[in-house]
C-alpha cells in the first residue's frame, strides 16, 4: 500500500461532499483526517456524518496541524487565498475549490506562495466541463479537422437565477464571488486546454433585478453580479470569438462550445452527466454526432490526480495556478471592459 497521507477539509461544502470526500476514501493510503467549517456546530455535524476523527475551532488550526500533509479548500472564493497562502506556508499540499480567487490581484498572491514551495502541490479543482470529450476534441484539433480557426461561440445560458423571489445566491454577491461571473470562468478555463488566451475584448454587462431577498434576514439586498454578459474577443491569429452567459434566461441552450474554421465545425454540449460532440465538414448535409470512443473518454478524476502529483507519480494536468491565473485574468478583463465601456487587451487585465 502507499504511504499514508492525512487530508484536512476546510469547508465541507457540496462539492467537497459529493466529490471530494468519497474521491479521497476510495484511493489506497488515504485519510481524510481534519475538518472545520465556518461553526462549530457546522463541523460537528460534517466530523460524523463522514466519521471524520479530527476538529478545528478554526481553519487557522487546521493548517498548522503538523499530522496534515495536505488541505483541501471547499469554502467560498472570498477566503481562498488567505487559507491557500497559509496551508502553503505551514507546507501543506493544497487542493482549492474552483474559481481560484475573487480577482487576479488575489489568484497571483496564490501562484507566488506556490511558486515559493515548488516541494508542495497546489491545484485548483479543474471546470468539469470538458473532462469527458477532452482527448477526443484535442485529436480533432491536432488533425486538422476543422482547419483553421475563424470564430467561436461560447453559451453559458441558464435560468438559474431567472425566479426573482429566491434569496440571493452567493454567486451573486461581489464580495464573496469576486469578478466570477455566472458560468463564465468555467467554460473559458475549457477553452484555455485547447487555445490560446483572447488578446482583447470587448463586453457589457446586464444586473437586471438589482435587489433579491436576503439569505440571512428580513427585506432585500443589492445584487452586485452581472445577470447577463455578452464578450467579444479577438485571438493573436485574427480568429474571433462571441461569449453569451446569463442565469435569467428561460429554456436557454445551456453550456455550448461551437468552433467554426476553414475546413469544418465542432459543436460540443455540456451536460450535467456527459458531453455531446457534433462534427461537419465542408459537403457534408448536416452535423452527425460522434461517439467517443470508452479509449478516449475521461472524466472526474480531481482526487486521484492531486494524491498522484503528491506521491510524484504524475503531474497536475488540471488545473494549476498559474492556469487559474490566466482564467482570473480573462474574467477580471471582462468586468474592467464592461465598466470602462471600451475594448481593453489582457495584458491590461
Amino acid at each position: 500500500m502507499a504511504a499514508s497521507l492525512k487530508i484536512g477539509i476546510v469547508g465541507a461544502g457540496d462539492n467537497t461532499q459529493r466529490r471530494h470526500i468519497p474521491g479521497l476514501r476510495a484511493l489506497d493510503g488515504v485519510e481524510v483526517h481534519g475538518v472545520v467549517n465556518r461553526t462549530q456546530d457546522s463541523t460537528q455535524r460534517a466530523a460524523i456524518t463522514f466519521n471524520i476523527p479530527k476538529t478545528y475551532p478554526d481553519w487557522q488550526a487546521l493548517v498548522q496541524d503538523d499530522e496534515l500533509d495536505a488541505v483541501v479548500i471547499g469554502t467560498w472564493p472570498n477566503s481562498h487565498c488567505e487559507i491557500t497562502c497559509a496551508a502553503l506556508a505551514a507546507g501543506k499540499h493544497v487542493l482549492t475549490e474552483a474559481r481560484m480567487a475573487r480577482d487576479l490581484s488575489e489568484a497571483r498572491q496564490m501562484l507566488a506562495a506556490s511558486q515559493a514551495r515548488p516541494d508542495r502541490v497546489a491545484m485548483i479543482v479543474p471546470s468539469p466541463c470538458g473532462l469527458i470529450c477532452d482527448k477526443l476534441i484535442w485529436e480533432l484539433i491536432n488533425e486538422q479537422y476543422i482547419g483553421t480557426l475563424r470564430e467561436y461561440v461560447m453559451l453559458g445560458c441558464t435560468n438559474q437565477f431567472a425566479d426573482y423571489s429566491q434569496p440571493i445566491h452567493w454567486r451573486q454577491d461581489a464580495a464573496i464571488s469576486g469578478v466570477n461571473t455566472l458560468a463564465l470562468g468555467i467554460l473559458h478555463e475549457t477553452w484555455l486546454r485547447w487555445f490560446p488566451q483572447p488578446t482583447r475584448l470587448f463586453a457589457q454587462t446586464q444586473i437586471f433585478e438589482p435587489q433579491r431577498p436576503s439569505n440571512t434576514g428580513p427585506g432585500n439586498v443589492p445584487v452586485t453580479v452581472p445577470d447577463s454578459v455578452q464578450v467579444l474577443t479577438q485571438l493573436a491569429d485574427g480568429a474571433r470569438g462571441v461569449y453569451h452567459f446569463s442565469g435569467v434566461q428561460q429554456f436557454g441552450p445551456g453550456l455550448q462550445l461551437h468552433l467554426y474554421g476553414s475546413s469544418g465545425t465542432i459543436k460540443i454540449v455540456f451536460s450535467d452527466d456527459d458531453e455531446h460532440v457534433f462534427v461537419g465538414r465542408i459537403g457534408d448535409p448536416q452535423l452527425r454526432e460522434l461517439v467517443i470512443p470508452p479509449a478516449k473518454r475521461g472524466g472526474w478524476r480531481v482526487e486521484e490526480e492531486f494524491v498522484a502529483a503528491i506521491r510524484g507519480t504524475e503531474p497536475v494536468l488540471r488545473t494549476d495556478f498559474a492556469s487559474g491565473v490566466r482564467y482570473m485574468a480573462f474574467t477580471e478583463a471582462v468586468l474592467n471592459s464592461a465598466r470602462l465601456g471600451t475594448a481593453v487587451s489582457l495584458g491590461d487585465a
